[in-house]
């Protein structure tokens, strides 16, 4: 079955070239976030999308996907588990180092955050190379959490980030 792209929400995202280094062109969701119609439509399609999966806790990624992921939390009735840069969570963490498109960085989480066996969705705002939503998917698993779907606003398809997540039930809802 096709992904569903959502094309009022794919018209409000801005392209800022050469941010955050030259060579890059940002896919900046502002404007969709500024706009209550297309923020709704772009919650409403990642919820759905999770809905089927049964998930017990979203884990979204700093900082973007915190603004999706909360709110299909919410939405859900499910738990929400925050996955930060190092440093930045005042218990003991789980850490994993990935390299994206532009360096390499690395992502901590909780190591309570999850029970063994709890189902979780992932939810990021953009996949590019696939690496920092890799990384979280080990976040998750070091736990003893299921991975049972991770789910993107956006998709840079020239960057092929889904190779990175083989194995894994992923969707995006706009492509560039």
């Amino acid at each position: 079955m096709p992904e569903p792209e959502l094309t009022a929400v794919k018209a409000k995202v801005r392209s800022i070239p050469d941010f955050p280094k030259p060579g890059i062109l940002f896919r900046d969701i502002t404007p969709v976030l500024q706009d209550p119609g297309t923020f709704e439509a772009a919650v409403a399609a990642l919820e759905a999308w999770a809905r089927e999966r049964g998930p017990e806790v979203i884990v979204a990624v700093e900082s973007r996907g915190f603004i999706f992921g909360a709110a299909v939390a919410l939405r859900l009735g499910a738990g929400f588990v925050p996955v930060r840069k190092p440093g930045k969570l005042p218990a003991a963490t789980h850490q994993v180092e990935y390299s994206l498109e532009y360096g390499t960085d690395a992502v901590e989480m909780h190591q309570d955050a999850i029970a063994p066996g709890q189902r979780v969705v992932i939810i990021d705002d953009l996949l590019a190379t696939g690496g920092t939503a890799r990384a979280t998917a080990r976040l998750v698993e070091m736990t003893g959490g299921q991975v049972v779907g991770i789910a993107f606003l956006i998709e840079l398809l020239d960057l092929n980030g889904r190779a990175q997540l083989a194995g894994y039930d992923v969707v995006s809802f706009v492509k560039f």
